[in-house]
C-alpha cells in the first residue's frame, strides 16, 4: 500500500469537537477507500508567515493514511474540505510519502511552546533602563524634580 500525508491549516479558533468531527468523517472516507489511518496529529497553533483569510495564526493537523487507489478518496476528501469545512480549514497539501524515508519531522514552535521573556530583561539587555517603571524610592538620572534646577534671576 502506498502512503500519503495531509497537511492541513485550520483556523485559530477551531474547537475540539469541530475537529473530533472532522477527524471522525475522515477516518470514515478512508475506511470506504479500503485504506488506513496511520495517525491524526494536531500539531498546534502557530503564527504565520503572513495572514491566510485574515488570520495571522492557525491551527495545524497532520494526518497518514495508506491505500491503494486513492483516485476516489482524493476526490470525496476535497469535496469535504472545500465544501462542508471550508470555514474551518483555510488551506490544506496532500503528498505522496517516499517509503524509504523516515516518517518523522521536526514539528515548528507552536504559539503555546514558546517561552515569553520577562520585559524588565528585555528592556534591560537592550539598554533600555527609561522605559522601566520606577520603584519606590529610587531616582533615575533623567527624573526631573521640581527644585533641582536653581532659580537664575528670572522673575515671573
Amino acid at each position: 500500500m502506498t502512503k500519503y500525508e495531509i497537511l492541513m491549516l485550520a483556523i485559530p479558533g477551531i474547537t475540539e469537537d469541530e475537529m473530533t468531527n472532522f477527524e471522525k468523517q475522515y477516518e470514515k472516507l478512508v475506511k470506504d477507500s479500503k485504506g488506513n489511518v496511520i495517525s491524526f496529529e494536531k500539531w498546534g497553533k502557530c503564527r504565520l508567515a503572513y495572514p491566510v483569510k485574515n488570520n495571522e495564526y492557525g491551527v495545524y493537523y497532520l494526518t497518514r493514511f495508506e491505500m491503494e487507489n486513492p483516485q476516489t478518496f482524493f476526490k470525496e476528501i476535497k469535496l469535504l474540505l472545500d465544501v462542508k469545512y471550508h470555514e474551518l480549514i483555510m488551506r490544506s497539501v496532500t503528498h505522496k510519502l517516499d517509503p524509504k524515508k523516515s516518517l518523522e519531522y521536526q514539528r515548528p514552535d507552536t504559539v503555546e511552546s514558546i517561552q515569553t521573556r520577562n520585559v524588565d530583561e528585555f528592556l534591560r539587555e537592550n539598554k533600555m533602563e527609561g522605559l522601566l517603571p520606577r520603584q519606590e524610592g529610587k531616582r533615575r538620572e533623567d527624573d526631573f524634580v521640581a527644585g533641582d534646577i536653581e532659580d537664575e534671576g528670572i522673575e515671573a
